[in-house]
């Protein structure tokens, strides 16, 4: 049984009594790693915030790298729990966007953040010069702390977001991103 299976089927926001104690966060090179990646995308997107009627995917998605962050357990893979996607829009320019973490991890780890690194860090490795997002306007404040510039508004699928562009002088190469970051758990006292 996988961790979101162990979780309370009625709320998302429910963790079970287990917590995986990291994550791996790497590019998707497993088929099922890209499914269970899709699907927590539609959970988030379409089930969750209501942005999409069914299902997120777009022509994007064809020529998009997927990243994924894993929960390990017993040092094994276990379930895709956040995901994002990157894709070179022109040459040397990136953009990353559907970033998503499952509900009942986005206070666990830096899961969120550390999808972001990747994100920048892998496109840095393949020659990107300036990297962009849509970022909805209550996630802009997170990216601000990360290096981010909001650039301009922008109403996009119905909801406010902001352009922005990673300030890639933070954002050192990550050369292999097959093999990416290890997050850890944070431990909130009760």
């Amino acid at each position: 049984m996988s961790c979101l299976e162990a979780m309370h089927p009625a709320r998302l926001d429910h963790p079970a009594d287990f917590l995986p104690c990291e994550f791996h966060v790497k590019w998707a090179d497993r088929a099922w790693e890209r499914e269970q990646a899709h699907n927590l995308r539609r959970s988030v997107f379409c089930l969750e915030q209501g942005i999409f009627a069914g299902d997120d995917r777009d022509a994007i998605d064809a020529r998009a790298q997927i990243i994924v962050a894993l929960s390990q357990v017993g040092g094994a893979p276990d379930a895709v729990v956040g995901t994002v996607r990157i894709h070179e829009s022109a040459p040397a320019v990136w953009r990353g966007s559907r970033l998503a973490v499952h509900a009942a991890f986005r206070n666990h780890g830096r899961i969120g953040t550390t999808l972001i690194r990747l994100a920048v860090s892998s496109a840095r490795a393949q020659g990107c010069r300036r990297f962009f997002a849509h970022v909805q306007a209550q996630n802009v404040a997170l990216f601000e702390r990360l290096h981010w510039t909001a650039l301009h508004p922008e109403i996009l699928h119905g909801r406010a977001h902001y352009v922005m562009e990673a300030d890639l002088a933070r954002y050192p190469p990550c050369p292999d991103p097959c093999r990416g970051y290890v997050t850890r758990t944070v431990r909130h006292a009760p």
